[in-house]
């Protein structure tokens, strides 16, 4: 198994072991204002050559050869994509043949160690973008997004999902077909606010929620999407670190279908267990549980729920 780390890292485990396999910034690594440097490896995908493809916040795309220690960068963040940088990429998804890159940008204007700040100013500065691996050549499929994060290639590739996270919905992009080109809602209305999405077994698809919305009972930040001011204000007076103390730590994953339909939740209301989930992997029977916050992975058998 592979996972990126907050300082930076790219590990890998197996057999109870860690093992650094690359680093794509330089140190120090300790606090978050040392993330641009450092870099933050965040979506993580295997390539039909064995090789990972990876999406750094701060740095851009990168390949990189676990076997062999060799880290190829694709495309800079500071590389202008029609006219605008990246300063937020965050998940991707690749074809079966290796070609086709589609990647979120979750901002033109905030960093990663300045989500909440994004969240909460609910900007509408995201885009899904696609590379491709032969042409060098970077196009822009959806702009306008607010908070695009977690991406996700059908079975057939004939379309994309991307979740926006401070709408609570995810989007579809038809890479083929009659609608080529087009994009419709997916799923909307969510009960919690979308991180990464992933296949499930049954043709459908996982769905991490980084928090739940209250329902019945209150939710801050749908309370705050029509209060910029009062927005303002908290962050005036407030740190980051101080207003996540309010986010509620109840995690919750989601199973869709194909047609985007609920298929079953799991649920740690208290995150005692499992903390800010942002990413479910399915392997042989169990679930694989990343975080944005915890220093662990948890593994859960599907046939103990």
């Amino acid at each position: 198994m592979f996972t990126g780390t907050a300082d930076g890292r790219i590990v890998k485990l197996e057999n109870g072991e860690i093992e650094t396999i690359a680093q794509l910034g330089s140190g120090p690594c300790k606090t978050r204002d040392d993330e641009p440097a450092c870099g933050r490896p965040l979506g993580i995908r295997a390539g039909p050559n064995g090789t990972l493809f990876v999406a750094d916040a701060y740095k851009g795309l990168f390949e990189v050869n676990p076997w062999k220690r060799e880290v190829k960068l694709l495309i800079s963040s500071e590389t202008p994509i029609e006219g605008r940088k990246m300063s937020f990429v965050n998940d991707l998804t690749i074809t079966q043949d290796g070609r086709k890159i589609y990647f979120t940008d979750s901002s033109s204007k905030w960093q990663r160690r300045d989500y909440l700040l994004l969240v909460m100013e609910g900007t509408e500065d995201g885009r899904l973008l696609e590379y491709d691996t032969e042409t060098k050549e970077v196009k822009v499929l959806l702009d306008q997004l607010r908070f695009p994060n977690g991406v996700q290639l059908s079975p057939m590739e004939d379309f994309v999902l991307v979740a926006e996270t401070t709408m609570a919905r995810i989007r579809r992009f038809y890479l083929s077909g009659l609608m080529k080109g087009g994009a419709d809602l997916f799923v909307e209305n969510l009960p919690g606010f979308p991180d990464n999405i992933r296949p499930s077994s049954s043709g459908g698809y996982w769905v991490s929620m980084a928090t739940i919305r209250s329902n019945p009972g209150f939710s801050m930040l749908d309370f705050l999407s029509e209060r910029p001011y009062i927005k303002r204000m908290i962050f005036k007076l407030f740190s980051q670190e101080t207003v996540m103390k309010f986010v509620p730590r109840y995690s919750l994953v989601l199973e869709l279908s194909d047609s985007g339909a609920f298929r079953r939740s799991l649920h740690d209301p208290n995150g005692q267990v499992a903390s800010y989930i942002s990413e479910v992997h399915e392997h042989n029977g169990h679930l694989y549980l990343g975080s944005f916050r915890a220093p662990f992975l948890c593994r859960l058998s599907l046939q103990s729920v």
